[in-house]
């Protein structure tokens, strides 16, 4: 019964999460109408969420210092934790901002058919969710190999959930600063800038060698304070898409595009993950330990090599993308001006 039980309490739980995830990405999308107000919501967002996390984190790490062998009162302290913050939070989505009017027209729910129809002959939807699925594949390889890259490659078993901590912290504090990066040059450049940013450092990894952690934490520290670049702005930018396909159609559908961004977001780690385990195992590498020169030297190349090259395919997907602040910008004059009725549909 076992099994069963914690079969089915996850997919109550994963299946609540994504009812809650996909249209509270979407309100971000949609809380404002400027194109780098898009991208301040959803750096305000991510970044709030991921200091959540990193509360949760740290929770069972403190809790090992007093009571290391109590997994039942970690996992206690953790769900009581969850349950106190979602009331208020809660609240907050209720009462923080105001719901705008219900458009005069709505469509009618078309099938699967139809939307995924929609969804494969948008091409700038595509080439977004083609470019993050780039992003989360890289990220994915680099988080899935770091503990094996750490105990077997570097032989540095003490800095294996330390290097993750690291990458994780940096990323939160980053946020900020590519939103700024954001303002200054636009979406889509500071996407690329950071999807390149992240291809030297991971090309870096291939100069470290056993014993030298120093190189090894500068550039986990750097990877952090770049990861989160690309994921924001490609966020960001689905909103945009949306305007455009609004002003073509006619029709609203930044909810739609928003959970098939979801949808993306979590094919990539199945992608990178999928092929990167397999293939240094189908090459000889076992994280039980006793492996040979050559599979440590794979499991290296693959850590810098895998994210390096997820990385240049993100940013080539983007690097002619058109919707940049003066297209976004006559966009929504358009859109406002229909709305207006000064525009037929």
């Amino acid at each position: 019964m076992a099994p069963l039980y914690l079969a089915a309490a996850l997919f109550l739980f994963y299946a609540g999460w994504t009812m809650i995830e996909v249209p509270f990405s979407a309100w971000a999308g949609e809380l404002s109408g400027a194109y780098h107000g898009r991208t301040r919501s959803v750096t305000f967002q991510q970044t709030a969420q991921a200091s959540g996390l990193l509360l949760v984190l740290i929770l069972p790490t403190l809790l090992e210092q007093f009571r290391p062998a109590d997994i039942a009162l970690k996992l206690h302290v953790v769900g009581g934790f969850i349950l106190l913050t979602l009331a208020p939070a809660l609240v907050l989505s209720l009462t923080a901002f105001r719901e705008p009017p219900r458009p005069a027209y709505e469509p009618k729910p078309e099938g699967f058919l139809r939307t995924a129809s929609l969804i494969l002959h948008d091409r700038l939807l595509v080439r977004v969710l083609a470019s993050d699925v780039a992003v989360t594949a890289g990220q994915s390889i680099r988080a899935g190999l770091i503990t094996f890259f750490a105990v077997n490659y570097m032989g540095e078993p003490g800095w294996a959930s330390g290097l993750y901590l690291f990458q994780f912290v940096f990323g939160i504090f980053a946020a900020p600063l590519w939103l700024q990066i954001g303002r200054r040059f636009g979406k889509r450049e500071t996407a690329i800038l950071g999807e390149l940013v992240q291809v030297a450092i991971n090309l870096g990894l291939l100069f470290v060698v056993p014993g030298g952690i120093g190189l090894l934490l500068a550039l986990t520290i750097a990877q952090g304070l770049a990861q989160g670049s690309g994921n924001l702005m490609l966020r960001a930018m689905v909103a945009d898409v949306a305007d455009h396909h609004e002003l073509e159609t006619g029709h609203n559908r930044t909810g739609l595009f928003f959970s098939v961004f979801s949808l993306a977001t979590k094919a990539g780690p199945a992608i990178g993950i999928g092929i990167a385990l397999p293939f240094i195992a189908w090459m000889g590498f076992s994280p039980k330990g006793a492996n040979p020169p050559e599979a440590l030297e794979t499991l290296k190349y693959v850590f810098a090599l895998g994210p390096a090259l997820a990385h240049i395919l993100s940013a080539a997907l983007i690097w002619r993308f058109p919707l940049d602040a003066q297209r976004q910008a006559s966009i929504r004059r358009a859109l406002d001006a229909r709305a207006a009725g000064q525009l037929p549909l």
